[in-house]
């Protein structure tokens, strides 16, 4: 089968095509033959090697965790899928390939796409378990830095279906979008806490950093102290005494995956862009690039 591998930590270029056997499952594993693979911020941070100091990997790796695709293959002890069902979730073996062995993954709903199925593990993880982890209630005000990225809109619709207020910063290009689902958007660069004060005059309740842009200091100030502030992305939160919502593999749960089966259809995301499996290399540099809010996909079709 067809992979994308790396040697050495590096840009995007050390990414290349690479030759390997086809996986067997273990009694517990299914075989899932992607059809397409979501690009994560922590794929591009392994791959650059910023991640050396916190995550220990053994090169060459093949990078990547969330998959949509097709069963071929399945465990003895595997009693609750079988082959030719369609599933999406977490990869055991890194995503970037034709095939991967999987442990978490359930069934695809029948009105969701592929690219749908790719896009929401990880990201709606993320914001379910920031959520969680701050208990805003209804009727409580949220704040989301990086409102208008993937995990930032997905934390954002369920809050508000929840019966909480979101207030979020963004560039301003993305306010029309956000103000359409319910979020008052505030323009992320510097004034940010005059303008939320003045969007929230009762308060916020609580502060979800998913971005790592240097707001953690200012939301400490506006919060009065870091208890009420959880971050998915910025390392200063360890000094700070900000929780950082960092999660594990006992987080990846098939109940997570029911969960976000069942919000699926109410979760309206920006259209991703699609890149083919051989081109994970222009993909990584596309992200690094900047300027595009929806999901960055690679397709095995």
């Amino acid at each position: 089968m067809r992979t994308i591998t790396f040697e050495t930590y590096g840009d995007p270029s050390v990414l290349h095509l690479a030759d390997a056997d086809t996986p067997t499952p273990s009694p517990t594993q299914v075989r899932v033959a992607i059809r397409r693979i979501g690009i994560n911020p922590f794929d591009i941070k392994l791959r650059s090697g910023a991640l050396q100091q916190f995550h220990t990997i053994e090169l060459p790796t093949v990078p990547g965790s969330e998959i949509a695709g097709v069963i071929d293959a399945i465990g003895t002890d595997v009693t609750d899928l079988t082959v030719g069902d369609t599933v999406f979730g977490w990869s055991d073996t890194g995503a970037y390939a034709d095939y991967a062995l999987a442990t978490n993954v359930i069934r695809t709903p029948i009105a969701m796409t592929w690219e749908r199925a790719a896009s929401l593990p990880v990201a709606g993880e993320a914001a379910l378990r920031a959520l969680r982890m701050l208990d805003v209630q209804r009727g409580n005000t949220l704040l989301i830095h990086g409102v208008a990225g993937n995990v930032g809109t997905i934390a954002a619709r369920i809050a508000l279906a929840r019966g909480i207020t979101v207030v979020g910063t963004a560039r301003q290009a993305n306010h029309r979008m956000l103000r359409e689902i319910g979020v008052t958007p505030e323009n992320s660069g510097h004034g940010w806490v005059e303008a939320v004060k003045a969007a929230a005059p009762s308060g916020i309740t609580a502060i979800l950093d998913t971005t790592g842009g240097g707001f953690l200091p200012e939301s400490i100030d506006l919060m009065r102290g870091p208890d009420r502030i959880v971050t998915l992305a910025d390392p200063a939160a360890y000094p700070l005494g900000v929780r950082f919502a960092a999660g594990g593999p006992d987080d990846l749960t098939a109940d997570v995956l029911d969960e976000l089966s069942t919000l699926s259809a109410s979760l309206v995301l920006p259209d991703p862009r699609i890149f083919e499996l051989d081109d994970a290399a222009a993909a990584h540099a596309a992200i690094e690039t900047g300027g595009f809010r929806g999901k960055t996909l690679l397709t095995t079709e």
